[in-house]
């Protein structure tokens, strides 16, 4: 017997600056592991962001979760505190944490899923470039 459950998918847009770089590693280092992105004035992305959640639609409205109330999620915890930011320099969450595509997910994932019921399942999928993307939880 089908559970019912359905997917919904919210595609965000932001654009930020970042350096990857370990403080420990000497500058030979960092360039053999990180190349043009351990560039020392920085480099930025078009992120491209979905946030998918799957649940059963209510029995009343038919929505899994009202994607204008998602959109203004991901607008409150995402954009407005990553958009048009370097992401090493100007937020909190990367002032120790390697601002890689793979950590931005995870961070991202943090930050919504207080905010999303948990009875839903949540997922982001984070494009760096339109052929480079990771997605959190797997």
């Amino acid at each position: 017997m089908p559970d019912n459950k359905v997917a919904v998918y919210r595609l965000e847009h932001f654009n930020a600056a970042h350096r990857l770089h370990v403080p420990e590693w000497n500058d030979v280092k960092n360039d053999a592991v990180f190349g043009k992105c351990n560039n020392a004035n920085y480099h930025g992305h078009n992120y491209e962001l979905i946030v998918k959640v799957v649940g059963v639609p209510d029995a009343t409205t038919g929505y899994v979760i009202d994607l204008k109330i998602l959109s203004d999620i991901i607008k409150e915890q995402v954009l407005d505190r990553f958009d048009h930011k370097n992401l090493n320099l100007d937020t909190a969450e990367f002032k120790e944490l390697n601002p890689t595509a793979e950590n931005i997910a995870v961070v991202i994932y943090n930050l919504l899923r207080p905010c999303i019921d948990a009875s839903l399942d949540m997922q982001v999928r984070l494009y760096e470039t339109p052929r480079n993307f990771v997605e959190y939880p797997v």
